[in-house]
């Protein structure tokens, strides 16, 4: 069926992350209404670890929790077998021109937008980071209508204020990057589980068999070596920043952290009633653990960056959770792999 258009009747969907709750809010207006976060995060294969080699994030290291931006909307559309269209713009009056549109068509649309600039987000919240989702759903009084997921309620920004984070400079710039479902298809539950088990599957591939040293679960004990190191190579005050920087991404911009492995828990627990398997369902349990780990690590590190903790030692105890994280992370992939989901 067309996509149909009603930015009157859109409802905001407050959620633990930005993309995922982009995914879910508009997939729902389409007459997806089974959708959750976990759902769009798993079928997403949202979860992930990364240390990106030779890049830095507000002079430090380049971490993210996370799967790169913008594929969990693609892929869980893909899997639901629903069309969308997204693009990129050259100029910021082709993207206004293209959003106006949409808005005057009532269509809700994504936007890929930096949050340094984002007016209505509290100050210590706002750094160099490019990869914030937000919806725009229509436009009065010549202000956007905008409902950005980690929000409470809806808000509004002006043509000048949406353009400039839309248009924000530095790493991952986006462009103007507009994203939106065009066409929905009948989805039945044998369609959903079969982009449930895509999901594990692929997640199960980013996390265990990625090559390199930097990805997945090998990329969790690479960041345990270099942070065994940052003490004596760069100094206490710079290993502090590196470390506060780590929390940061983890716990604070929006790639995920601790708080994806609860949220992935909490797929694998919705994905077992769908393929009438308690053995995800009990798998869901060492995600949780892992989101727990992940957790305490931040808090440790977070005492290294106050200036509360300062020996070597403690590095060394902030590694050595990491090496734990990673043995938890790889076991519970592990035993996804070896379920028989079928295809």
């Amino acid at each position: 069926m067309e996509i149909a258009s009603q930015a009157d009747t859109f409802q905001h969907v407050q959620a633990a992350h930005c993309e995922n709750g982009v995914t879910t809010a508009l997939l729902r207006h389409q007459g997806l209404e089974f959708m959750t976060e976990p759902l769009a995060f798993g079928m997403g294969s949202g979860l992930f670890y990364i240390q990106i080699p030779f890049l830095t994030v507000n002079n430090g290291p380049a971490i993210s929790f996370r799967t790169m931006p913008g594929a969990i909307f693609k892929r869980t559309c893909k899997s639901l077998g629903v069309d969308i269209t997204h693009k990129k713009f050259s100029s910021e009056d082709s993207a206004r021109k293209f959003l106006d549109q949409k808005a005057e068509q009532k269509i809700p649309v994504g936007c890929q937008v930096g949050v340094f600039h984002l007016t209505y987000f509290p100050k210590e919240y706002r750094f160099h980071f490019n990869a914030h989702n937000l919806i725009v759903f229509g436009k009065e009084d010549n202000r956007y209508l905008i409902s950005d997921p980690v929000m409470e309620n809806t808000t509004t920004l002006s043509d000048e204020e949406l353009t400039r984070v839309r248009f924000a400079k530095g790493t991952f710039a986006p462009r103007g990057h507009i994203y939106f479902p065009e066409r929905v298809g009948v989805v039945t539950e044998d369609v959903i589980r079969k982009g449930i088990v895509k999901g594990i599957k692929r997640n199960v591939g980013d996390m265990l068999h990625i090559p390199g040293s930097v990805a997945g679960v090998d990329g969790i004990r690479h960041t345990s070596n270099h942070i065994r190191k940052w003490r004596d190579k760069l100094g206490l005050k710079k290993a502090g920043l590196y470390l506060g920087q780590i929390v940061r991404m983890q716990e604070e911009i929006g790639t995920g952290g601790g708080g994806f492995r609860f949220l992935y828990g909490a797929f694998l627990e919705q994905a077992a009633a769908y393929l009438h398997n308690d053995q995800v369902a009990n798998i869901s349990e060492d995600f949780t653990k892992s989101g727990d780990m992940w957790r305490a690590s931040a808090i440790k590190m977070a005492g290294v960056y106050k200036g509360r903790l300062t020996e070597q030692k403690d590095f060394e105890e902030i590694a050595d959770m990491l090496v734990e994280i990673r043995l938890v992370e790889k076991d519970a992939f592990k035993k996804l792999s070896k379920l028989n989901l079928g295809k």
